[in-house]
């Protein structure tokens, strides 16, 4: 499998920021550079099946079902969804500190030397402070907090992470105060509305009678990101807009 990330970073322009392989599934925490999300991931995990099934010599389907994604455009939520990631084998008892599990990026955030990989630290690490060696031991008392944190399962709480911002904020105020908004936005393009204005495109759309006419298209997209990257739930966000839960779904490929 990191074979295949490593590879997926450069045959498919993706930025990888963080991963965890646990035993029965993985945490991938990356930025597409093109509209190649879906086909990117197929080829991920198809090709992780084939080489699965040929070693153990095994037939048929390797994972239970689809992979589930969130947009992020919020930098707090971004280093949140690290910290979570990296937090996992913790929480599932297979090691006692994340720096000590083998099969993640935990190493790059923590660690005070320099290690190569095809993993992209510096950008979440930058959140924290020019400084790289500072914003390592900023990125390790994240951890040591977040080891003392009640951490919902983000596979059953979609807004499992969004919990854990708000337990780490309230537990390291003067952190999170540092961190500068705008970096994601310059990154990504995208940015995240407050909620007043979030609201105000969702009227403004249903006031023009275009939640199901083609023009709307990419608005609508907009909105559901916006909604996503709050946490909401895809039959939430389906509720919230008028449309089918499967609508939602093929908006996000």
């Amino acid at each position: 499998m990191l074979g295949l990330l490593k590879e997926l970073t450069t045959r498919a322009s993706i930025t990888m920021y963080a991963f965890c392989l646990m035993p029965n599934h993985v945490h991938l925490l990356f930025s597409p550079q093109k509209a190649n999300l879906y086909d990117a991931m197929r080829d991920l995990f198809s090709g992780y099946a084939r080489y699965f099934n040929r070693k153990y010599e095994r037939k048929g389907h390797l994972f239970g079902g689809p992979y589930r994604q969130s947009v992020c455009l919020d930098e707090k939520y971004l280093l949140a969804a690290s910290v979570y990631i990296h937090l996992n084998p913790v929480r599932a008892n297979l090691v006692s500190t994340p720096i000590q599990y083998r099969w993640s990026s935990c190493r790059l955030y923590s660690e005070m030397k320099d290690l190569r990989s095809f993993v992209d630290s510096a950008f979440i690490l930058g959140l924290l402070a020019d400084n790289i060696q500072t914003a390592r031991r900023t990125y390790k008392t994240m951890l040591n907090q977040g080891l003392g944190l009640e951490i919902d399962e983000v596979l059953e709480e979609e807004k499992a992470i969004r919990h854990l911002l708000d337990k780490l904020i309230s537990a390291l105020p003067a952190i999170w105060e540092r961190i500068i908004p705008g970096r994601l936005k310059k990154s990504s393009g995208e940015e995240l509305l407050d909620a007043e204005a979030l609201n105000r495109k969702m009227e403004e759309l249903r006031q023009k009678g275009t939640m199901d006419r083609a023009e709307s298209l990419r608005a609508k997209k907009f909105v559901i990101e916006q909604l996503i990257a709050r946490g909401y739930r895809r039959n939430e966000i389906a509720d919230l807009m008028g449309l089918s839960i499967k609508t939602i779904y093929n908006f996000m490929k």
